[in-house]
């Protein structure tokens, strides 16, 4: 397997060469707030202002933002360390497909002389980030890792990336997924095979694998990746960073390039969202994604901070049903984020959450009659031998559903939203896995159908059920085992992606930033 895996990345390498008054006073987080005072500000000269250390492709997105604010460094000078190091590491990695440096560096020059104009500037002003290819971007075919999709040319910006680019951030790159963004591995017949730069032996999860893999590595400050059954955390988890899958609505979503519109449970259990390797990084992303874009009919205007719960907050460490084999490593790392939010103010106590099976079966059963009906036979055609394995493990699992069923399912959904609604009224935050075992192979879900449903079932259960609910959570790495990382997940109610991340930031300051260790062994 590694040799072909080598095989494939040698060959991919070559390819690789104002929203509206009313909802932005209650979008103003701590970080935008400083972020919005700094731009306001008569700009700094370049000579007064400090850099911060290391080299400039490892400062987080907060630093950088603030350093180019503040002239302390240049927008190009930027996005030139971030494409130096996108071309140094991403040749063995294959996280990148698209390479936008020539873009990217019109984009810094402009950027730089908006600056020297004065003036207000958006929150990621000048700040290098990736983008997943399966969402549009104009003038460019959404391939969704499928060749098959070389005409659906996208006619704008999708609304992520559009608020993102109004936000100052600069794509240098677009990254790998798997086949239409189905798999949990990220490897395609387009792009190839994306490798986990922790180890080429584990995989870099999916399907926003790529996204995962650069922003571990050090390509962009911030990824961005989307996630209907774990797309954005399990990915994080494997690459030891941070992410929040935000409640849905919170993000818009649209794609102009797609043939059809999507089926409203895909819609509602779908959510864009940020990876980033710091907790700040993640909230200061969150906020630039989640400005208005009237193409997304679901998008509301909630606050992004609500209100504190009085006195401590409690936290469920969820109990994990009899039939998931826990391994050491796992347990251990849960119970040293446990003891990291103990340490910091939070009371937690291990409980059983809401029906976890019932929920994660629910979520299966939706999501594949849902795309047997919809999608299954456009897909089946269009798409690899690996595809058709992994996606019939899934199928095997779920209940055929036929009207009623169907209708019973959708119904049964809102009684598993209400029960957790209920839990989050004494637990604010619940901590949890997001896998049970150590991180599997590269391909581990074309082995066998039941091995797929191991993966899902067995392993990741905690994190497929949270999409159901449309409930936000977050990832945050906790500890390297055997040269692994390990990460937990923290779930919040609705709209309380806050309560997530101030818990996930809790364990980031004890634990430290994981990806640092990273860049020890790359070197």
């Amino acid at each position: 397997m590694a040799k072909k895996a080598a095989a494939k990345k040698t060959t991919t390498a070559k390819k690789v060469t104002k929203t509206s008054n009313e909802t932005s006073s209650a979008r103003k987080g701590t970080v935008a707030k400083t972020a919005k005072k700094a731009s306001k500000a008569a700009p700094r000269k370049s000579g007064t202002a400090r850099r911060p250390k290391g080299p400039v492709w490892q400062w987080s997105a907060v630093e950088t933002a603030a350093a180019i604010r503040s002239g302390a460094i240049s927008a190009v000078e930027t996005v030139e360390a971030h494409l130096d190091r996108m071309r140094a590491v991403n040749p063995r990695l294959n996280a990148v497909v698209v390479d936008l440096g020539e873009e990217a560096l019109r984009a810094a020059h402009a950027a730089d002389k908006q600056r020297a104009k004065g003036g207000e500037l958006g929150l990621l002003h000048g700040v290098p980030i990736t983008i997943k290819e399966n969402v549009d971007y104009e003038g460019r075919p959404n391939f969704n890792g499928v060749p098959a999709n070389k005409d659906l040319i996208a006619p704008s910006d999708s609304p992520v990336v559009r608020n993102l680019k109004n936000a100052g951030a600069i794509v240098i790159g677009l990254t790998n997924t798997p086949e239409f963004s189905f798999r949990g591995f990220t490897d395609n017949p387009l792009h190839g095979l994306t490798l986990n730069p922790w180890d080429p032996h584990i995989t870099c999860g999916g399907s926003s694998g790529g996204a995962g893999s650069a922003v571990a590595a050090g390509i962009g400050t911030i990824a961005h990746g989307n996630d209907i059954g774990g797309s954005l955390r399990w990915p994080a988890h494997c690459n030891g960073v941070a992410t929040i899958k935000p409640t849905q609505g919170r993000i818009p979503a649209f794609n102009g390039s797609a043939t059809a519109e999507r089926p409203m449970l895909a819609h509602l259990m779908s959510a864009q969202g940020p990876l980033a390797r710091h907790v700040a990084d993640v909230r200061l992303a969150l906020e630039a994604m989640s400005q208005r874009d009237p193409r997304d009919p679901w998008w509301v205007p909630a606050p992004l901070v609500g209100p504190k719960p009085k006195g401590s907050i409690k936290v469920a460490l969820a109990k994990i049903p009899e039939d998931m084999d826990v391994d050491p490593s796992v347990a251990a790392a849960l119970r040293q984020a446990a003891d990291h939010l103990e340490r910091s103010g939070y009371r937690v106590s291990e409980v059983e959450v809401p029906d976890i099976n019932g929920v994660w079966q629910t979520w299966c059963d939706i999501i594949t009659n849902e795309t047997v009906v919809m999608q299954e036979a456009s897909m089946l055609k269009v798409t690899t031998e690996d595809f058709h394995k992994a996606w019939g493990g899934m199928r095997a699992k779920a209940n055929g559903l036929d009207l009623k069923a169907w209708m019973q399912a959708t119904a049964a959904r809102n009684g598993h939203i209400r029960a957790w609604q209920l839990f989050f009224e004494e637990y604010p935050v619940v901590l949890a896995p997001t896998t049970v075992k150590p991180t599997p192979g590269p391909r581990d879900d074309t082995v066998s159908v039941e091995r797929v449903q191991e993966i899902f079932w067995g392993e990741i259960r905690f994190i497929s059920a949270i999409n159901v609910l449309g409930l936000p959570g977050a990832v945050v790495p906790v500890a390297v085992h055997a040269g692994k990382p390990i990460g937990v997940q923290l779930i919040a109610g609705r709209y309380r992606e806050d309560l997530a991340l101030d818990a996930a930031a809790a364990i980031e300051k004890r634990a430290g930033v994981i990806a640092h260790r990273l860049w020890e062994t790359m070197a």
